[in-house]
């Protein structure tokens, strides 16, 4: 699979050599197009609190979303889906690079940040727009977002698995109880795709990191 390989090989600025030209104008070349492009645009940023380099992210997620759907298009959004969010790029460079509707499903996932604020102080405003606006979305836009979510999760529980419940204080929101109802929520709004194994993963995932929290909560009641 030429995406697995890109990725093994490290995502060069360029094709490959063994990619032969004829092949860039075949439906698949989008998403190795869209690969080359969000490494680019994250070159030098890492993950939260590592030295991960950013663009495992996107990549995950875009192999997730690759396992829910065939759409080459939404699946080369998935790639490309904190471009805008979080470089200097815009959705208008997007669209004239890749079309309109790959740039619709990256508008999607891009939250409004204002940037004339702190983070923390937008955060609950910014998670609930995006919550709203996906709750009647296509089931493409869900996929993108479980799995952006899922690829979270993961990194949150290797995190905790180490760190415990203070995996929270390295993020803009540091509230534990926060982390716990967005990330529920995310469940309930995409609960379309409970029938896949990605939604059966998250809601696993949920129930280990949040666990001793929930518990506490079910006490107060």
């Amino acid at each position: 699979m030429r995406t697995a390989g890109l990725i093994l090989a490290g995502i060069t600025g360029e094709f490959p050599d063994y990619l032969p030209q004829d092949e860039t104008a075949r439906p698949f070349s989008v998403i190795e197009r869209a690969i080359q492009y969000a490494a680019e645009a994250h070159k030098g940023a890492v993950r939260k609190g590592s030295l991960v380099p950013y663009i495992a992210h996107p990549m995950e997620t875009m192999m997730l979303v690759a396992s829910m759907t065939n759409d080459n298009e939404v699946i080369a959004a998935a790639a490309l889906h904190d471009v805008v969010e979080d470089t200097p790029i815009t959705i208008e460079e997007i669209e004239a690079e890749f079309g309109q509707k790959i740039a619709f499903y990256v508008a999607h996932e891009s939250e409004n940040k204002r940037e004339d604020r702190p983070k923390s102080e937008t955060w609950k405003i910014r998670k609930q727009e995006q919550l709203e606006k996906t709750r009647d979305a296509s089931r493409s836009v869900k996929c993108i977002m479980l799995a952006d979510k899922l690829s979270n999760m993961r990194a949150s529980l290797r995190d905790f698995k180490r760190d415990g419940r203070a995996i929270w204080q390295k993020f803009n929101m540091k509230d534990e109880k926060e982390q716990y109802w967005y990330y529920h929520a995310v469940a309930d709004v995409v609960k379309d795709l409970a029938d896949t194994p990605c939604y059966q993963e998250y809601i696993s995932i949920l129930d280990i990191v949040f666990h001793d929290l929930d518990e506490e909560m079910t006490r107060d009641l």
